[in-house]
């Protein structure tokens, strides 16, 4: 991801290229086994006394650490922009969606925590502690630096945990923002822990015994290296792996609604989001209008420099990747597809470089990798669909299940399909977001295990059960 790898003494030397220029944007020494080590020894100590300090003082370490993040959004929000390519108009965002969701999180941990009483009992008192399983190790990824990693490490450390967090190379500056507001709130030295790690030493990291649970947000293949290097201990991972998601446009949805944030939604970020919109499912009674509101909504999006404040769509993280979606959209053309968008539109969008057009292809079907492989980039394929039960099984021909989207105005049609979509969330006239509120998670290839939510600290606690007979 936008590294290359140097050999300087004995410690391999990282560097994260921007996509915006091609250039080196920082660099940093990798950590070694031994950085390993010293990490987790710190971690297993400075839990064992974490676990003991009551929970309105964690939330308050964590409300000081929150402020002092959001000291800095203007300088964060440029950070990002730098290291993965996101609009600056848009980078602003992503703090503010960090902060709902670590304030959701400290708002409902009392509650989420609390422990289990059942049923009294004559002659014994009886209940159930949410205790924290130990040491969590977070592998966080580049897309959304801060709103991925967030999920993991605000609830871990409210838990009672201690937290070692091993952020993308392409977004390193995350992880040392992380680690200056957590020194800033005075939170425990050895607490929080950040470390630089290749492939192979991220393995050993997750397979150390004193690692007790670990959240990977990521591709399918890094999930089963996750559950590989774990597989010689009895814990759990939680495993966000992407998906293909899709939307369906029923007949009597509010046709420019839904082509508004159905755009959005497959080219915020430059389709880089797990939960972006790759295929849309359109009634046939709705189909040419939308196409045609859609193709032409896309053409006003403005491709550029990600530090131009007029820039909405900004480059890929790197080119490789954008070659990869070029060659996606030209093997689906070949088979028959057709681009509704001229790329000459955006004179910006050149091969060799992280800078793409948007794309949307028509014409398109499943035998198509672009309508059933995740592309992670600005195209998208459209779908004439004759009713409900093709939608549905269109929607459901899929290796993934982390989102899908219907787009009505009958409310109880749409409660009927939602509960027929394989898929960890539904939305109806939405899409791309995450309610802190509710449960993130997903099914098939899109992972296992929840984030969010009350449910989110299930995962990082394991049920002790407290059984007292009066005398």
């Amino acid at each position: 991801m936008g590294q290359v790898l140097n050999q300087l003494a004995k410690k391999s030397v990282v560097c994260t290229i921007s996509p915006i220029d091609g250039g080196v944007y920082t660099e940093r020494t990798l950590d070694d086994m031994g950085d390993i080590d010293m990490a987790l020894a710190a971690a297993k100590v400075a839990q064992r006394k974490w676990q003991a300090v009551p929970l309105e003082q964690r939330i308050a370490y964590l409300e000081k650490a929150l402020e002092a993040l959001l000291a800095e959004k203007d300088a964060i929000a440029r950070e990002i922009t730098q290291q993965m390519g996101r609009p600056i108009s848009q980078s602003a965002g992503e703090l503010r969606g960090l902060e709902e969701r670590a304030r959701y999180m400290m708002q409902i941990a009392p509650s989420a925590l609390a422990n289990v009483v059942p049923e009294q009992k004559d002659g014994f008192t009886r209940y159930i502690k949410r205790v924290p399983v130990g040491v969590v190790a977070i592998v966080a990824p580049w897309n959304y630096p801060y709103l991925t990693s967030v999920n993991g490490i605000f609830p871990a450390l409210l838990a009672g945990n201690a937290v070692v967090l091993k952020h993308s190379h392409q977004t390193p500056l995350v992880a040392d923002r992380y680690a200056a507001a957590f020194a800033a709130a005075e939170l425990p030295e050895g607490l929080f822990q950040t470390l630089d790690l290749s492939h192979e030493d991220t393995a050993a990291l997750v397979a150390d015994p004193r690692v007790d649970f670990v959240n990977f947000t990521g591709s399918v293949q890094g999930g089963h290296a996750i559950q590989n290097a774990i597989s010689g201990k009895f814990i759990s991972a939680g495993l966000e792996l992407g998906g293909k998601d899709p939307a369906y446009v029923r007949a009597d949805a509010d046709l420019d609604n839904a082509v508004e944030n159905l755009v959005d939604g497959a080219f915020f970020n430059s389709g880089q989001s797990c939960c972006g919109i790759e295929r849309i499912y359109v009634h046939e009674s709705l189909y040419d209008a939308f196409v045609s509101k859609f193709v032409e909504l896309t053409k006003q999006y403005k491709l550029g420099n990600p530090l131009d404040a007029q820039v909405n769509l900004g480059p890929m993280v790197r080119k490789e990747a954008a070659d990869f979606v070029r060659g996606e959209i030209a093997k689906a053309v070949a088979q028959g597809a057709r681009a509704m968008v001229d790329e000459a539109l955006f004179p910006e969008s050149k091969a060799g470089t992280a800078y793409l057009a948007p794309q949307v292809l028509v014409d398109v079907d499943h035998s198509m990798s672009v309508m059933s492989e995740e592309n992670f980039g600005p195209v998208v394929g459209i779908m004439k669909v004759k009713d409900d039960a093709e939608a549905i099984a269109l929607m459901n021909d899929s290796a993934y299940g982390l989102t899908a989207s219907i787009w009505t105005k009958d409310y109880d049609a749409a409660a009927v399909l939602a509960d027929q979509v394989e898929t960890g969330t539904v939305f109806v006239n939405r899409c791309d977001y995450l309610d802190p509120a509710l449960a993130w998670t997903g099914i098939k290839n899109s992972g296992r295990g929840c984030t969010l939510s009350a449910m989110g600290f299930e995962s990082l606690t394991r049920p002790k059960s407290y059984h007292v007979k009066e005398i």
